[in-house]
């Protein structure tokens, strides 16, 4: 069973889930304040537990959990309190905490959508030299859980293409594809966070350099 109607839970929909109940809805912009958003999202995800006990469940948290300038954001604060609920109260489930999600339509705020529609539309913009970002193909999320889905149980799981991207990088493979020159100004300004790999999402990336991770996603999403 899949839950949810977005990019996420459309990425899924060939995937056999006849045995594992994939949560893909709820709360998904990360600047999202309104209590009533998030305790939608808790609701929903009591009673599709309660009413699905014996399925797998596979949930869609997010790596800005590792974060420490956003530990009192209303959003990380609600991935927590839904990570811990779950741990206490599925028998099987897997949490994946997944990064900037590069996909066909989804938000158009994430982080490629908005670098590639302010080049396309000679927007000027700034980047921040020293901001990293972790990219990941949104049809990974799928073939990561073909393959682990399985031998994995009760778990969490830190999920991205393991390579911690600057914005330059991203604005000229964009620019590249686009074949057009982005109107940008650089600002020393700008953080990022580090995240813990395990062995799993290694092995699922290996073999592949970032220049050419980052060409996949240009190749495939402009």
């Amino acid at each position: 069973m899949i839950i949810g109607t977005g990019l996420i839970a459309n990425s899924l929909k060939d995937i056999n889930s006849e045995n594992n109940l994939f949560f893909a809805s709820g709360v998904s912009n990360s600047l999202e304040t309104r209590s009533s958003e998030f305790e939608r999202e808790f609701s929903l995800l009591k009673n599709t537990l309660e009413n699905n006990k014996s399925a797998k469940l596979i949930y869609f948290s997010t790596l800005s959990v590792n974060d420490q300038s956003k530990q009192e954001s209303h959003y990380v604060l609600h991935k927590l309190k839904i990570e811990d609920y779950i741990k206490n109260n599925s028998e099987s489930y897997l949490i994946l905490r997944i990064g900037n999600i590069v996909g066909n339509g989804g938000n158009p705020n994430t982080l490629f959508n908005y670098l590639k529609n302010q080049i396309m539309n000679n927007h000027k913009f700034v980047i921040h030299s020293k901001a990293r970002r972790l990219l990941l193909d949104i049809d990974d999320i799928g073939r990561f859980l073909v393959s682990n889905c399985m031998n994995i149980k009760n778990e969490t799981i830190n999920f991205a293409y393991p390579y911690y991207y600057n914005l330059k990088e991203i604005t000229e493979a964009i620019e590249n594809k686009l074949q057009k020159d982005a109107q940008y100004e650089k600002s020393e300004e700008g953080d990022f966070y580090k995240v813990n790999f395990d062995d799993t999402t290694n092995t699922f990336f290996a073999g592949v350099k970032p220049e050419e991770y980052l060409k996949i996603l240009t190749d495939k999403y402009i």
